[in-house]
């Protein structure tokens, strides 16, 4: 795994001007200030096609009022009132918001329906930070997808095993957590339906 690279360090103030500054090609983050490159391993990318295509599936078989993109910048808020900006390894969208605004170049600020990201080196990114930007943001429902079970024990327990976390956003605006693993089958809100277990995923 390659641990996310900064590109720029001058201070950048606003998400437009990140959006103006941030390189063409790769996927970028902005947090703290900074321009953050996601570097990732053909393992890591492949798991995260393959969930694409199994919920992409999912939303055309039951015809669903959603969309699943990969590329998609969602502004999300910090305690101190500023804001980052995430893309998310995988975002389902209200089709309706989706469709909204097209030609715009900038982020997300509405709440999606889910997020899903796929676990890096840069484990306490996805457990703690995001988790909390997700949580405020209100996004319904939020994925953490640890093939490697690379997180720490007080997460994943003794021994650890690779582990997919789905939190739900409770009526209080707090997230609930589930863990699946082996061939339990995923319990999502989102996709009532589907049929599918951490094993499947982590074979991809």
């Amino acid at each position: 795994m390659v641990t996310p690279t900064v590109v720029k360090t001058i201070a950048i103030q606003t998400f437009e001007q990140f959006l103006r500054q941030c390189p063409e090609e790769g996927r970028f983050e902005w947090v703290h200030g900074e321009i953050i490159e996601m570097v990732n391993t053909r393992e890591h990318i492949d798991v995260a096609a393959f969930l694409t295509k199994m919920l992409d599936r999912e939303v055309d078989r039951l015809n669903l009022n959603y969309v699943v993109r990969q590329e998609v910048y969602i502004r999300t808020p910090l305690t101190t009132g500023k804001t980052q900006g995430r893309i998310p390894d995988i975002s389902v969208i209200d089709r309706d918001q989706w469709r909204s605004n097209r030609g715009t170049l900038g982020a997300l600020t509405e709440p999606i329906q889910l997020a899903v990201e796929v676990v890096s080196t840069n484990w306490e990114t996805d457990y703690f930070d995001k988790l909390d930007e997700y949580q405020r943001l209100g996004i319904k429902e939020y994925w953490i997808v640890d093939y490697l079970a690379i997180g720490s024990r007080d997460i994943l327990g003794e021994p650890k095993e690779p582990t997919v976390f789905i939190y739900t956003l409770n009526g209080e605006g707090v997230y609930d957590r589930q863990a699946f693993q082996g061939q339990q089958n995923l319990v999502s809100p989102t996709f009532s339906e589907l049929v599918l277990t951490p094993e499947q995923i982590f074979n991809a």
